[in-house]
């Protein structure tokens, strides 16, 4: 008599129910770096700890399976945001070149992460191709959108199209502050549901603008004075289940009088490098199963 294999990862979206996912401890030797990396201000080891088991539970609180990465990152205080080093596939995981150079070690350290937790390698990018995760979303099981700035170019645009089967639809994203600062896709866009995400609407590009409303996507509008504190960087746990960072009342007003159920966690620490819900997590599978 077979055995059915338990299903280890599948993403062919961000908004179904979340079901495993990986997460990477602060580690106290890491965070002295932070003004290399171009964090606002220097983070309390004791805090940010925390802050990170907390948001945790609340994971596995809301259902999904969390799992730690162990394999260092030497002195990377950016190495918690696990989202950018890697695109979870169909096939499995797709290793990026991130555009931010203290970062490119990055993606072969959370490979063997995402190995001991049953991830199979599906495809690697090489110079010159550059992508962070965070200029990626996955909108459905066919369209992969992509942001072009600092952070990724075209080549590793074409090179997930081609590593994917998905089409890729690139976008270029505003300058904001310059190649030092973190301006990603996900900086501007989350997806909350098949027809609904939460977005910065005054620096989308005006394509994407244009996409989300041929297919039907209701936009709900981030705060003008929350654009700065993640207002836009929005974790779906499922379908109009959000979770989101603390200090955005107002756009967490608008998400529920859109329907949406609102979880928040602190990240007073964890976001000091600009990175939110999205950043923080690296979802291994999404399942209504």
């Amino acid at each position: 008599m077979s055995t059915i294999e338990p299903k280890l990862h599948g993403c062919s979206n961000m908004t179904e129910p979340l079901r495993r996912v990986l997460l990477r401890p602060p580690r106290p030797q890491d965070l002295p770096f932070w003004r290399e990396y171009g964090w606002r201000a220097e983070p309390d080891p004791a805090g940010i700890a925390r802050e990170h088991e907390a948001l945790c539970e609340l994971l596995a609180g809301a259902g999904a399976e969390v799992l730690l990465a162990e394999a260092p990152v030497e002195g990377d205080p950016d190495a918690i945001y696990v989202y950018d080093p890697v695109l979870i596939a169909d096939d499995g995981a797709i290793l990026l070149r991130p555009g931010k150079p203290g970062r490119r070690n990055e993606p072969e350290a959370l490979g063997i992460d995402l190995a001991r937790a049953g991830i199979p390698p599906a495809g690697t990018l090489a110079e010159p191709a550059l992508a962070e995760g965070g200029d990626l979303i996955r909108l459905d099981d066919r369209t992969l959108l992509v942001g072009l700035g600092y952070r990724t170019n075209e080549g590793g645009s074409d090179g997930l199209a081609e590593l994917t089967g998905l089409e890729a639809i690139a976008f270029d994203l505003p300058h904001w502050r310059g190649e030092g600062a973190v301006m990603h896709l996900l900086s501007l866009l989350s997806p909350l549901a098949d027809d609904l995400v939460v977005a910065y609407r005054p620096l989308l590009p005006t394509r994407l603008a244009q996409l989300l409303t041929a297919r039907g996507i209701e936009i709900v509008d981030v705060a003008d004075d929350e654009f700065e504190s993640l207002g836009a960087n929005v974790l779906a746990l499922a379908p109009r289940l959000a979770l989101v960072a603390s200090g955005n009342p107002e756009t967490r007003r608008r998400l529920e009088r859109a329907g949406v159920e609102v979880l928040v966690y602190e990240g007073k620490e964890l976001s000091k490098g600009d990175g939110g819900p999205t950043c923080l997590t690296c979802p291994l599978l999404r399942s209504t199963d």
